[in-house]
């Protein structure tokens, strides 16, 4: 799943861990015959994090990692420790995103619940607890979009929170209303109607709001079938 990272590379880090232990971030690259871009997209994935310490600090000796070619192969550099700060949670959250497409920390929009909040966005966990036919608000992360050739332009939306999934269904005369929306939006707020209905829950857009602006620099992509 790394960005970046090619299959015959893993295989080879695959191989080499099989047999023994890796020591550090050298013996990595030695052992699984790696290059400055693999090594690299692992570091830049915060694959090394038991290797070479956080992300910035991994990436900094991912540089000094890959030996030279030829008699200066097994060559050591000598060099000081160089100990770099630590990102923030938001910084390592915007870069699992670009080299995975996912985080395995905190979801986006745990850190944005205070702003979700005061524009009366409910969670997904809360909303599953509404009653049917009740006037609610939902936000989340599009991950799914679905146009079945049987739906007659009904497009069906999976947001996602922190606390799960919302399933969103936007009719014909909305879609046409908030194309942009529908289509583009990576953070989607949506107004309408819960229904609840023999514990089958869906919201029912009646407004959309593209919010993605307040992800910055976080680069999700959805899954779309059209």
């Amino acid at each position: 799943m790394i960005n970046g990272l090619a299959e015959d590379a893993a295989l080879r880090i695959e191989n080499a861990r099989s047999t023994q232990a890796l020591i550090d971030v050298d013996d990595l690259v030695k052992r699984a015959d790696l290059n400055k871009k693999d090594i690299q997209a692992l570091a830049a994935a915060n694959a090394l994090l038991s290797l070479a310490g956080h992300r910035r600090q991994a990436l900094w000796q991912s540089v000094v990692s890959v030996p030279d070619k030829g008699l200066l192969r097994e060559a050591s550099i000598l060099e000081e420790n160089l100990v770099l700060p630590a990102p923030s949670e938001g910084e390592t959250i915007v870069a699992d995103y670009r080299s995975l497409g996912l985080t395995l920390g905190r979801h986006p929009l745990a850190l944005l619940r205070t702003q979700l909040h005061a524009k009366r966005f409910l969670t997904s966990q809360v909303l599953s607890t509404c009653e049917d036919r009740k006037l609610v608000r939902g936000c989340g992360i599009v991950i799914v979009r679905q146009r079945p050739q049987t739906a007659k332009g009904v497009i069906f939306l999976t947001i996602e929170d922190e606390t799960g999934t919302v399933n969103v269904i936007c009719w014909p005369n909305l879609v046409e209303q908030y194309r942009r929306e529908v289509y583009s939006a990576s953070l989607l707020g949506v107004y309408g109607r819960w229904q609840n209905q023999s514990n089958v829950r869906h919201l029912i857009a009646m407004r959309l709001v593209d919010l993605s602006h307040m992800l910055g620099e976080v680069a999700t992509q959805s899954r779309d079938f059209y």
